[in-house]
């Protein structure tokens, strides 16, 4: 198990890009970013373009990418869609055999109405967990030519919600219920994370759980969830506590920024992080709002993981 051990930072728990980020120049590198057109995804293309790091962000929605990134001369987009196996290997085989420094897998969906992706996987499984372990697996090559090449996944604090379902990780034989399948992708990211630094000697990777945002990620939630959630009042408004408690987009990306780019970090590969630190390990019980339960970053379900998910390519 990845030593779950906060870091000393100099930082609350909002820092902005820049302050995790430091002096790092990025300038002749080159970076992946799913989902990098909105959201924290849009933030962390931004700040990693502005430190003058060339990044390619794949896109199933090219126009909407386009229109977005259009004022960055050094990002370019490309497309894939995570849902599509054949669209996954395409983007990689077009990438070709440039060595490729950061890869940055922050795409995602939550909570959508059951849907079946790839040969028939749930969707946030499908999307989340095994589009993105198929675009890694595709440019494995590309990262180990890199010099100190780094692969960040964005997991989530919903990974407390369910470790990876075993008898049923598809809701083949169960009924549906959609956050225990979001909390199951999430944990799989952060296993993902796990395996691929014990598995790859000279790349070091992390999960992230960003924190909590208001995003186009809550697009399949109704306002009368939300509400019942807490993270609105009746009136659309946000409560004042949640507002405190949430960070903007940008500051949701700065974890993700100091995993990429932090030389703090050098030798704690594989850890899940949050807040811009490596996050602590808390009991599987455990009801707060911090930290990180075992089975999002136990060594034996890691490795089962990537097993299983070989096994889904290969069938």
């Amino acid at each position: 198990m990845a030593d779950q051990q906060p870091l000393a930072v100099p930082w609350d728990r909002k820092p902005e890009p820049d302050e995790v980020m430091g002096s790092a120049d990025l300038g002749g590198k080159r970076a992946i970013v799913t989902g990098g057109y909105s959201g924290i995804g849009f933030e962390t293309v931004k700040a990693l373009a502005a430190r003058g790091m060339h990044i390619i962000v794949p896109a199933r929605s090219r126009q909407k990418a386009e229109d977005a990134l259009r004022a960055f001369d050094n990002v370019t987009v490309a497309d894939m869609d995570l849902a599509d196996l054949a669209s996954v290997r395409k983007f990689a085989r077009d990438f070709g055999d440039r060595p490729l420094d950061l890869l940055i897998n922050n795409a995602g969906i939550m909570v959508p109405p059951l849907e079946r992706v790839g040969p028939g996987w749930e969707s946030q499984f499908g999307i989340n967990h095994m589009g993105h372990f198929l675009l890694t697996k595709e440019l494995l090559p590309s990262l180990r030519k890199a010099d100190s090449p780094r692969v960040v996944a964005l997991s989530s604090l919903a990974h407390r919600i369910s470790p990876i379902r075993w008898d049923d990780p598809q809701f083949e034989n169960t009924t549906y219920e959609k956050w225990v399948a979001y909390g199951q992708s999430k944990t799989a990211n952060a296993l993902f994370a796990s395996a691929l630094d014990s598995r790859e000697d000279g790349i070091l990777a992390f999960s992230v759980h960003p924190g909590g945002i208001m995003t186009d990620l809550q697009r399949h939630m109704t306002k009368e969830e939300q509400v019942a959630r807490g993270w609105l009042n009746e009136d659309g408004s946000m409560p004042e506590a949640v507002k405190a408690f949430f960070k903007t987009p940008a500051q949701g990306a700065s974890t993700t920024l100091w995993c990429a780019t932090s030389e703090m970090l050098e030798g704690h590969g594989g850890v899940y992080c949050e807040d811009c630190n490596i996050a602590a390990l808390v009991p599987d019980d455990d009801e707060g709002f911090f930290g990180v339960r075992s089975w999002a970053c136990s060594d034996e379900e890691a490795a089962r993981l990537w097993d299983f998910s070989e096994g889904l390519l290969a069938s």
